[in-house]
């Protein structure tokens, strides 16, 4: 179990990273996802490994592949954290799994995490990892899955160094494919620097707040398809139904790919 503090600094800057000007007070409510801000991975200079994350074999199973990639979540909003309120997190490894798929073997971990706030349950959430091998130079990319042709807001996102090193800094991820170019193209075989799945949730969900200011999300879940680079700008979509009670929103890459794909439900009044 680990314990923190909803502060106010980390929920401004990250209101600053997307370009809003969220007034943030004491007991004020979260936006959704932004308990990605705390717990954050607090871990010694020299226990990191290469990659800059946090050296394989503590928490998390020490799978020898080259790449760690967050494949995916699965949430349930009960209640908002609120600035200023304690909080608590005990996580749980449910899962570990063997795949074999086109690039070759894939080992799947899913981890459960439950917050609290003052006792009471806020956010259930199942992360998943996947570890993979770099491709070989000459391996054809994963069949592209299309975007569909229909939308209701749209939003085009420019992903330079700046916002991922900013977004690393925020969530303590030191994982160098996000801002060490260098690192991201000759050890993992990235064409540029990797946008986190993590901030593209987020901005999916703040695609979803702008349109709908009102609107209270009780279950979000995203599963990631492809990786987005900054070598491109690229675009985030959501579509409601007619009833309003779920949204479906994605990420689509400049050759119109779609690269996450999530949806939310939203809570009916």
């Amino acid at each position: 179990m680990r314990s923190d503090v909803v502060t106010a600094v980390p929920a401004l800057a990250l209101s600053a990273l997307l370009d809003r000007d969220d007034p943030l007070q004491f007991d004020d409510a979260l936006p959704p996802l932004w308990h990605w801000l705390y717990f954050l991975p607090i871990v010694r200079q020299s226990e990191l490994g290469r990659d800059g994350h946090p050296a394989r074999g503590g928490f998390l199973p020490p799978v020898p592949l080259a790449r760690r990639m967050w494949a995916g979540s699965r949430i349930q909003f009960h209640r908002p954290l609120r600035v200023g309120a304690p909080i608590t997190r005990v996580s749980r490894i449910d899962d570990v799994s063997l795949k074999t798929g086109r690039s070759g073997p894939l080992v799947f971990v899913r981890v459960h995490h439950e917050i609290s706030s003052r006792g009471e349950p806020a956010i259930v959430e199942e992360h998943d990892i996947v570890y993979r091998d770099a491709p070989a130079p000459n391996k054809p990319p994963p069949a592209p899955k299309l975007a569909p042709a229909q939308y209701t807001w749209r939003r085009e996102i420019h992903p330079d160094p700046v916002l991922l090193f900013r977004y690393s800094a925020l969530t303590l991820n030191g994982h160098r494919i996000h801002y060490d170019r260098s690192y991201a193209i000759d050890v993992e075989g990235y064409p540029g620097l990797v946008v986190h799945g993590p901030l593209l949730a987020t901005l999916l969900l703040d695609l979803l707040r702008r349109n709908l200011p009102a609107a209270k999300v009780t279950r979000f879940s995203f599963r990631a398809l492809r990786p987005l680079y900054d070598t491109a700008p690229f675009y985030i979509y959501g579509m409601q139904p007619a009833d309003g009670m779920g949204v479906a929103l994605w990420t689509q890459d400049a050759d119109g790919r779609v690269a996450i794909e999530a949806d939310a439900e939203l809570l009916r009044e």
